[in-house]
């Protein structure tokens, strides 16, 4: 009598987070029913414990990983943190793929960051230039300990072969709802969510902002985040990291993305810009040509459309969101 064919479970590690209810957004419209999806939280382990990751994966016996946690933070935590942001994360990815070759994983996928990109570099990036050069000093600590990643990947598949098929992806700036919207520690679209909402709700008639508003930066909103990384398990089998995003041509300033979030707010008051503060990474601008000629169908959420979906999540959710 032929075996019986494995369930399919896929543990989503970081599950509970941004990139996360992307993903969950996706399967409640897109159900797969014959798989068994886990999210796991922070209160299901500490992943940079090495026998608490065992536990997670003797408990779930996953056979698919899509691996989200991380110590993040927005540019001014990773400037004051870089040791705890090289170490938690090194410790975070070690112990998860570890954890994927003991229990026989069939595949992980590790979601990665553009600030891993070398500094210096040509425009637009694409996957070949990750470890060309430095990454930018601002947030070198998170940066060099996400590289690893897919030097772990390539290890892994080298010397295990076919057993251990873990690969990465690269989005860029994810944004949308249940983000940490914390205005200092965050990333810039939540924090200045966040920003704008307390000073509509203040009435003020200035809304101060951090840096120049010069820099460029292509968004991905999550839920479409959450549908590529689906696709991505299904059909991505290349051990080389791939690039999830927007195209070169959707790529805004920061003030353009402000003045978005400003009409989605209703504030209207004056914006300034306080040039005292870093700009960090001018650019990071990255080419999606490999993503589009496995997927040439996907249609991206138009910007100022993701801009006000997430304002408005934040707005009606304020008392329960990440701040």
């Amino acid at each position: 009598m032929e075996e019986k064919k494995k369930k399919k479970v896929v543990i989503v590690t970081g599950g509970t987070g941004l990139v996360g209810h992307g993903i969950l957004l996706f399967l409640e419209k897109n159900p797969r029913p014959t798989e068994h999806w886990v999210f796991l939280s922070s209160s299901d382990g500490d992943l940079r414990d090495l026998q608490s990751t065992k536990n997670i994966f003797e408990k779930h016996r996953p056979t698919h990983v899509i691996h989200l946690a991380a110590s993040v933070g927005g540019l001014f935590k990773n400037m004051r943190r870089k040791v705890e942001m090289f170490r938690d994360n090194m410790s975070i990815n070690d112990n998860v793929l570890l954890c994927c070759k003991e229990y026989k994983v069939e595949k992980c996928i590790s979601c990665m960051s553009t600030c891993i990109f070398p500094d210096e570099i040509k425009y637009p990036m694409d996957e070949t230039m990750i470890h060309l050069g430095p990454p930018h000093p601002s947030n070198e600590g998170y940066a060099y300990a996400k590289r690893m990643v897919d030097i772990l990947n390539r290890a892994y598949n080298e010397q295990y072969g076919e057993g251990c098929k873990y690969t990465s992806v690269v989005p860029t700036n994810v944004f949308g709802p249940y983000d940490n919207f914390n205005v200092e520690d965050s990333h810039v679209i939540p924090g200045l969510i966040h920003k704008c909402f307390l000073s509509v709700r203040e009435k003020q008639q200035k809304m101060i902002v951090y840096g120049s508003g010069k820099p460029k930066r292509q968004f991905i909103y999550s839920l479409d985040l959450g549908a590529l990384l689906v696709w991505s398990l299904d059909h991505y089998h290349d051990v080389l990291p791939l690039i999830l995003s927007v195209g070169a041509d959707a790529e805004v300033s920061i003030s353009e993305a402000v003045k978005e979030i400003t009409i989605a707010m209703g504030f209207q008051g004056e914006l300034v810009f306080d040039t005292t503060k870093a700009d960090g990474q001018f650019r990071k601008t990255a080419s999606n040509k490999k993503l589009l000629s496995m997927y040439p169908d996907f249609q991206f959420t138009p910007f100022s459309e993701a801009i006000k979906s997430t304002c408005q999540w934040f707005k009606d959710n304020y008392e329960i969101s990440r701040k």
